[in-house]
């Protein structure tokens, strides 16, 4: 058999807990932040394949804070799991491979971080959902995440992103780029910067509940992209949440309203036609049945009065993330096109839009489920 030519992968291979001979390696092209490959390995004449993943420690600055959280949770996902009777485990949680030390990372000379998961078989993900049925999927599979860490023991875990989803402080640095200007494109950006002006009256809502105590902080993901559920090549059911490098103290109101921008709307994140990006109702409704299903039970009333404003909150709050990194030169998300930044932005703001038009109907909904 042809051996992998990938010399820094041999490399990294050689750190864990893996049998057999690396074959060959691919880069994934998914996801804005860590540098991922899939590895295929030969083990004993059977074919079996890994990730190997670099963990981008300039967008997370405590790796190791970063992997305590993720063992954490998959190890209390795994043992949950099985209490309940789940087969198949690997296939419904991320699976972390120590290295021989037993440590769930390895960090290189150069100070690189990279960790390795069990590859998960015969699912596959979506960039953007196709029907309500997959809403539906979407939605029951992160209510099921927040349900089963909702007894997650121990100390609070760590923030692995201070702010992430802090709206104020993601409005306060879009009017700092727009301030400074270094990249000398606000000009480019003055029509959404305008936009993102008028929703200034939302962007404390959730902040306020919690600082207030009207509603909980507990353990979410974070970021609910719709392609961080892999759905069975089968059944088409959700079978496993990935990507937790998020997965902190926050609001089920972000990760809701995280499902509302990526599962509503029929198109891609950085859509260029704007006529096409539309809140779709039948998508929502199959959305909140499936979350509400599952999360229902442990959510309060103060969070279910704001579920439906979740959705235009988060969708704000991505958009000004855009806007703010476009302004200063693409510093965060990664790029393939110019002003690709600016068009990721404007795509959110446009479905801002479209759920505000919507909101007291998809409350109303959400109510009765």
């Amino acid at each position: 058999m042809q051996r992998s030519n990938h010399p820094r992968l041999l490399d990294i291979s050689r750190e864990f807990q893996i049998h057999g001979e690396i074959l060959h390696a691919e880069p994934c092209k998914v996801g804005h932040i860590n540098e991922t490959y899939t590895a295929t390995y030969d083990q004993g004449g059977t074919q079996v394949r890994y990730i190997h993943q670099r963990i981008n420690h300039e967008v997370f600055r405590d790796p190791a804070g970063v992997m305590d959280n993720l063992m954490r949770v998959t190890v209390h996902l795994h043992r949950k799991l099985a209490e309940a009777g789940v087969k198949d485990l690997t296939r419904r949680a991320l699976t972390v491979v120590p290295t021989h030390d037993g440590a769930s990372f390895h960090k290189t000379r150069e100070g690189e971080y990279w960790r390795t998961f069990v590859f998960i078989e015969r699912v596959r993900t979506f960039e953007a959902v196709e029907s309500p049925a997959q809403a539906f999927e979407a939605g029951r599979a992160f209510g099921e995440f927040q349900s089963l860490l909702a007894d997650l023991p121990g100390k609070r875990l760590a923030e692995t992103i201070p702010n992430f989803h802090n709206t104020r402080r993601r409005f306060e640095a879009m009017l700092a780029a727009v301030q400074s200007d270094k990249a000398n494109r606000a000009a480019a950006a003055k029509t959404e910067i305008e936009c993102a002006l008028k929703q200034e009256p939302i962007v404390d809502t959730v902040l306020d509940a919690l600082a207030k105590k009207r509603i909980p902080e507990r353990t979410t993901h974070n970021d609910t992209k719709f392609n961080n559920v892999m759905l069975d090549t089968d059944t088409q059911k959700a079978m496993c949440v990935v990507d937790l490098d998020t997965v902190m103290p926050g609001s089920p109101l972000y990760d809701f309203g995280d499902m509302v921008r990526t599962t509503t709307s029929p198109t891609l994140e950085d859509e260029l036609d704007l006529s096409k990006v539309r809140m779709q109702m039948p998508m929502f409704k199959a959305l909140a049945r499936g979350y509400l299903g599952t999360a229902g039970k442990f959510l309060t009333k103060n969070e279910r009065d704001l579920i439906a404003m979740s959705g235009r909150l988060i969708t704000l709050t991505l958009g000004l993330r855009f806007l703010t990194d476009f302004l200063q030169g693409d510093t965060y998300f990664r790029v393939h096109r110019p002003q690709h930044n600016l068009d990721r932005c404007r795509t959110q703001f446009r479905l801002v839009e479209s759920i505000a038009k919507q909101e007291e109907a998809m409350q109303k909904f959400a109510d009765g489920v």
